[in-house]
């Protein structure tokens, strides 16, 4: 029998995937009907749900918060690249369900994946991420939604801008997670230059695109060789893909 916190914690998810209303997708600008094979996956853009990562990954996220709780892994969270908000939402619920004083913290433009800088970038060239309408969230109604939720509180932290103009000077001391949901090589690229050496020993890195997009998936093994990261790479679904420090 699930107790109080497992509950809670089942019913935040239930309401970020659109689970509970049966939220449609956006395809095309077109709105879908509801899909749950698609949604357990994460392969739809929801037209109201917080987020699109999917049961699978939020699960999986709930895991790795699990562990660096029950391994006391020191440090606080971060996503970087948050969308409407639901992924860091469902941290900042486990870790008041948990009384636990890691901070959340939210890195994101608030307004769209940025435009494809070939010259420095080569691997993002074509990139049309930006070009997406749906994925310009502003700072705004991503703080509504964790108010929605009751979670607004000191226990969250915004990053607006872009990560190379944020992340490498961000008073974060020490993280236990990192969430990269970034798409681009660029944005996967400059928060794991910015952030990896902050993560503690035993500490968790997710890649919410590995498998779904190539470059975000190259900036991972270039930074992995660069650094001489050999540890094992584990998939979480299609897309994600998680290792530890």
């Amino acid at each position: 029998m699930k107790n109080s916190t497992d509950l809670y914690l089942d019913l935040l998810k239930r309401c970020l995937l659109g689970e509970l209303y049966q939220d449609g997708s956006i395809t095309a600008g077109d709105q879908q009907p509801y899909d749950p094979a698609l949604r357990d996956e994460g392969r739809d853009w929801p037209q109201f749900a917080h987020t699109m990562i999917g049961r699978k990954r939020l699960d999986h996220l709930h895991e790795c918060l699990d562990i660096i709780r029950n391994e006391t892994i020191p440090g606080d969270v971060i996503e970087t690249g948050v969308w409407r908000g639901g992924a860091s939402i469902f941290m900042r619920g486990y870790m008041k369900a948990y009384d636990q004083t890691r901070i959340v913290w939210a890195a994101d433009s608030f307004s769209g994946l940025p435009e494809p800088d070939a010259e420095r970038y080569p691997q993002d060239a074509g990139d049309q991420h930006h070009a997406a309408p749906e994925l310009a969230v502003s700072l705004e109604d991503v703080k509504e939604n964790f108010s929605r939720y009751g979670l607004l509180d000191d226990g969250v932290r915004f990053l607006p801008g872009w990560f190379e103009d944020t992340l490498p000077d961000a008073p974060i001391k020490q993280l236990a997670l990192l969430r990269l949901d970034g798409d681009m090589y660029q944005s996967t690229w400059q928060a794991l230059e910015a952030l990896y050496t902050k993560l503690s020993p035993g500490g968790i890195v997710i890649v919410d695109d590995y498998g779904a997009v190539p470059a975000c998936k190259s900036a991972v093994e270039d930074f992995r060789s660069q650094h001489n990261i050999t540890a094992e790479i584990h998939p979480i679904d299609w897309t994600g893909a998680w290792w530890r420090k």
